[in-house]
């Protein structure tokens, strides 16, 4: 096992911000609270929603399947579009920009060696039609993610697709997309069966933004090239750590205890705030799992609690210049986790040149690789001074193995979390809400009586519309 993922929560502590700091008397407090939460994930592991647990071990066979899929793909195909959203989407997009060159579509075909990537994640006509615009259908392969079939977005996206595809292609449509979805149950499952699609199949007891260690996020993975083996290896050996109890030698639980008593003190904002462009689409990943886990007006003895701590995404060093203001002498409600990179990809030197003018000749011999972590630091350091809570997360480097055990890490920090707030992780009742008046506006049967309920809210008063 490789130790590639470092978790550093000194800034956290009152001995480094003050008085707005986690005293070692707190964390004794909630202990108890932490193991009971660990245990009762591990118990529950591989049950119901926690399905996900399995998946950095019963996939591999899974993975054969799709790679020897993905060599076709890239062997026939010129572009290769997901059409899902959600976790169907955040995950596929982080691991993409994660692993891939920051500038994989716009290389010649000899340096991408692979289909150029999209990921349509919304309805908005003009980037459907966009996308229309950039692509060959012929020459294109489309991945419908939806497990149930009856998500809104991404089935009016197969119907505009594969209508287009069947113009153009008659009955050879078929060949064009590749389903993944439920094996049994839901609408694409029975599509994919008659229109004799390829099927690939998201397990039981995984939600979607706990997916993107299934087919849902290892297909796109292996269209692209990526090692997928590697990215399992990666969340296995997470796995492995987090089975401990002992809270000293569990990064995601004990990041999950931090958590808890921020949120308790007050901090109802998680800032995620990488310094490596390769993973500011983990920020969005990261946004969903976190919001749609753990917000939630309920706990599971029926008391209303309203928990939950906002995600908000930002960049180092772009939002330096930006949101780190706010950060830094706003409201004291923030949590700021940095992402750091140890080793990157490609060294960048910054060559001498106007040695007359110190505002520049300084930065003149070193690399933009020791300027971006050093931003990083000091970014840290004026966080802390202001009594800022923060901590920081590093990867040795960011390989298909580290991006494994972050995400496994973020999942089981959720997972914890969620215990200790004692809530269930893993509903998401605010967005069936929204899906439900969505389908009751539209007519669809069965939702008459949101259809009424709708029509017996109030009206929107001209008087405060300017």
């Amino acid at each position: 096992m490789e130790k590639v993922l470092t978790f550093d929560f000194n800034n956290m502590m009152s001995g480094m911000v003050g008085k707005d700091g986690i005293s070692a008397q707190q964390i004794e407090g909630v202990k108890a609270k932490a193991l009971d939460a660990h245990a009762k994930v591990a118990e529950q592991a591989g049950k119901g929603w926690q399905g996900w647990m399995d998946l950095p071990y019963n996939q591999d066979k899974i993975a054969d399947d799709i790679i020897d899929c993905a060599k076709e793909v890239r062997a026939k195909f010129d572009y290769f579009v997901v059409l899902g959203i959600g976790g169907s989407a955040l995950g596929p997009s982080a691991v993409f920009t994660a692993l891939k060159h920051l500038r994989y579509n716009d290389l010649p075909k000899e340096k991408r060696n692979g289909p150029k990537f999209y990921v349509e994640d919304n309805v908005d006509p003009e980037r459907m039609a966009s996308l229309l615009d950039v692509i060959d259908a012929e020459k294109t392969m489309f991945n419908v993610i939806t497990k149930s079939g009856a998500t809104s977005e991404t089935m009016s996206q197969f119907l505009i697709i594969y209508d287009l595809l069947k113009s153009k292609l008659g009955h050879k449509a078929n060949r064009h997309i590749i389903a993944t979805t439920d094996m049994q149950k839901g609408n694409l499952i029975k599509i994919a069966k008659k229109e004799n699609f390829k099927t690939f199949y998201i397990p039981d007891g995984v939600g979607g933004r706990f997916s993107e260690l299934c087919p849902v996020g290892l297909l796109p993975a292996a269209v692209l090239g990526i090692d997928v083996k590697r990215m399992l290896q990666g969340a296995r050996d997470m796995d492995g750590i987090c089975k401990t109890a002992d809270i000293s030698k569990n990064p995601a639980l004990f990041a999950a205890l931090l958590m808890y008593i921020a949120m308790n003190n007050g901090k109802n904002i998680s800032v995620m705030m990488p310094y490596a462009d390769s993973l500011r689409l983990v920020s969005d990943w990261y946004c969903q799992l976190w919001a749609e886990s753990l917000g939630k007006s309920a706990d599971y003895d029926g008391k209303l609690v309203y928990a939950g701590q906002t995600p908000v995404k930002s960049l180092g060093v772009t939002d330096q210049h930006s949101q780190v203001q706010l950060y830094t002498e706003g409201p004291f409600d923030k949590v700021v986790t940095f992402l750091a990179v140890e080793n990157f990809r490609n060294t960048v030197k910054i060559p001498y040149g106007f040695e007359d003018v110190p505002d520049v000749s300084f930065l003149c011999g070193s690399t933009l690789n020791k300027l971006i972590n050093t931003e990083l630091d000091a970014t840290e350091y004026a966080l802390t001074k202001a009594g800022r809570l923060n901590f920081r997360i590093t990867l040795k480097q960011v390989d298909e193995y580290s991006v494994g055990q972050l995400l496994y890490f973020f999942m089981m920090q959720t997972a914890y979390c969620g215990a200790m707030l004692n809530i269930n992780t893993y509903n998401q009742p605010g967005v069936e809400e929204g899906k439900n008046a969505t389908y009751a506006m539209f007519g669809k049967k069965g939702y008459e009586a949101k259809k009424q309920e709708l029509d017996s809210a109030p009206k929107k008063d001209a008087k405060y519309i300017i």
